[in-house]
């Protein structure tokens, strides 16, 4: 497929084992493809270590810093200090994430624990005035209700799986929703209403590598140059011009990223 765009990814997992193989071979063909710009996202205690030097090693990548809702139980009493440390000492660490809730797998930390992790994340980010990044599977109500607790906070509900009147909530609210490929899925009736109902300025494209890619290349390894399927369905669902989309998509992530008006 012909690289017409300049994509910015606002979710990926560039450190995840997946790509330990030819992860430099991957994101230096990304450049070449029209990628001027990554976010990866912590996502275990590990990562943290792992996104921060992605961020030294490519000077395309910015970081977010959080412990997922699925790896609440390893968030420790000096956790929050930790990610004090690496952001002080790294000013492309961006945001605050993937932190949220994840209600789907039963053998996840319980949800009193999320909860109170959650919460500590958010208040961190209130903190040091950087957006965040949620992970929300399978518990809307919850995350709204701790979203409003943080009327300071602002950022980007990523891969969004609600309902179009729960992202006009959090748009309200100040919050982005993020698209993956799920969009492009024939299946994708409810993600692809909310592409319809919400208003262009709010919306952030991603892939959630290696996970979600979208189709024609469903069930591969994902990666960022494969935003071009996104940008494409959201443009087709909208009646706009892609570039015309994709110019919106990525000033939108700059505006909220780095408070560009």
């Amino acid at each position: 497929m012909e690289k017409r765009f300049s994509i910015i990814d606002s979710h990926a997992h560039y450190d995840d084992e997946s790509y330990d193989e030819d992860r430099d071979q991957i994101l230096n063909e990304l450049r070449n493809n029209g990628v001027i710009g990554i976010l990866n996202c912590a996502a275990s205690y590990e990562s943290l270590k792992t996104t921060d030097k992605l961020t030294k090693d490519y000077d395309f990548i910015n970081g977010a810093l959080g412990i997922h809702p699925e790896n609440a139980d390893e968030f420790k009493e000096n956790t929050l200090d930790e990610i004090r440390e690496y952001i002080r000492n790294n000013n492309k660490i961006v945001a605050i994430g993937e932190i949220g809730l994840d209600y789907y797998w039963d053998e996840n930390p319980p949800k009193e624990v999320q909860k109170e992790v959650f919460r500590s994340q958010m208040k961190l980010a209130e903190e040091l005035e950087l957006p965040v990044v949620i992970h929300d599977r399978d518990a809307h109500q919850d995350t709204l209700e701790i979203i409003k607790e943080y009327p300071d906070v602002t950022g980007v509900v990523h891969c969004f799986s609600g309902s179009v009147e729960f992202a006009q909530e959090c748009i309200k609210l100040g919050y982005y929703i993020g698209f993956t490929g799920v969009v492009t899925f024939k299946n994708a009736k409810k993600i692809v209403q909310v592409a319809k109902e919400i208003p262009i300025d709010r919306i952030l494209v991603e892939t959630d590598c290696p996970y979600m890619s979208p189709e024609p290349n469903r069930g591969k390894r994902n990666r960022s140059d494969y935003i071009e399927y996104i940008i494409n369905k959201i443009s087709e669902i909208k009646e706009i011009e892609p570039a015309e989309a994709n110019k919106v998509f990525n000033e939108n992530f700059k505006r909220l990223i780095y408070k560009e008006k």
